[in-house]
């Protein structure tokens, strides 16, 4: 693990030179989140139920035990990988991460989130985020470039966190919501800068954004099982949605928890009031 100087952190939009960067580090932030919905599923009542009835059907046909128990698993392993990705996202959103991010980077110009730690320690970051100046009249005439306006609002938008010019983690604010909601979803931090307190940061900060916007609620859908990212959202004052003190009066804004093979749950919605 290497120690991160969350006051050497800058927060800010991703640009376009980022996107790769971005693709690869939710790329890996995937893998494992993928491989223990695909065990969760498998575990299920009704889909060992089915696993066993295919293999005593196989079984009249093929002369091995084995081969009769491995080859549903092993297709329907195959079946998942592949369609995971594409049908829940995986990180808390619909989007896959390879078409998601194409569109959110533009803007007017470059925007950054609160550092906190940046003002206790009294150290300016390293990083600095470019400023976007607006092109000129005879430059957005030659431009091929069509902005979608309706697709990057769709978009939404995605966080950097940039450390020294290397980007250490990502979360994101997707931009489909109803009024006065938000929905935060891949929060990501590189395999070398866990627990040093940076998706707290990327996290709050962005929390503190959506406030300043108007938004009244947030939402937060946490892959099932993960015992981690629950416990991290509760840290943060999130709760489930449907238990003991939910705010009635505000059912109307709820959202449906994600649904993948045979219609199971894979996704926790945890909600928390912006104040």
């Amino acid at each position: 693990m290497v120690k991160l100087e969350l006051d050497q952190v800058v927060l800010r939009r991703m640009r376009e030179d980022d996107i790769e960067s971005v693709k690869a580090i939710i790329k890996e932030g995937c893998q494992g989140t993928e491989n223990r919905l695909i065990l969760h599923i498998l575990t299920r009542p009704v889909c060992l139920l089915l696993l066993a009835t295919i293999s005593s059907v196989l079984r009249c046909f093929l002369h091995s035990f084995i081969l009769a128990l491995v080859i549903p698993v092993f297709l329907l392993i195959v079946y998942l990988k592949v369609t995971l990705p594409r049908s829940i996202g995986v990180l808390g959103t619909s989007r896959t991460y390879w078409d998601y991010v194409g569109s959110s980077y533009r803007g007017v110009q470059d925007e950054t989130l609160p550092n906190p730690y940046t003002r206790i320690s009294g150290k300016p970051p390293q990083g600095k985020a470019r400023r976007r100046t607006k092109p000129k009249a005879e430059d957005r005439d030659s431009s091929p470039e069509i902005v979608d306006v309706e697709r990057e609002k769709s978009a939404g938008q995605v966080w950097v966190a940039d450390c020294e010019g290397e980007i250490v983690g990502c979360v994101s604010s997707e931009g489909d919501c109803r009024p006065g909601t938000r929905r935060l979803c891949r929060l990501v931090v590189g395999c070398w800068y866990r627990r040093e307190g940076l998706g707290r940061l990327l996290t709050q900060s962005l929390e503190q954004k959506d406030r300043q916007d108007g938004a009244r609620r947030v939402y937060a859908h946490v892959p099932y099982p993960s015992a981690v990212g629950e416990a991290f959202f509760r840290k943060l004052g999130y709760r489930l949605q449907g238990e003991v003190g939910y705010d009635e009066e505000k059912e109307e804004d709820e959202e449906q928890p994600q649904r993948a093979f045979l219609g199971f749950h894979v996704t926790k919605v945890f909600v928390k009031d912006l104040k």
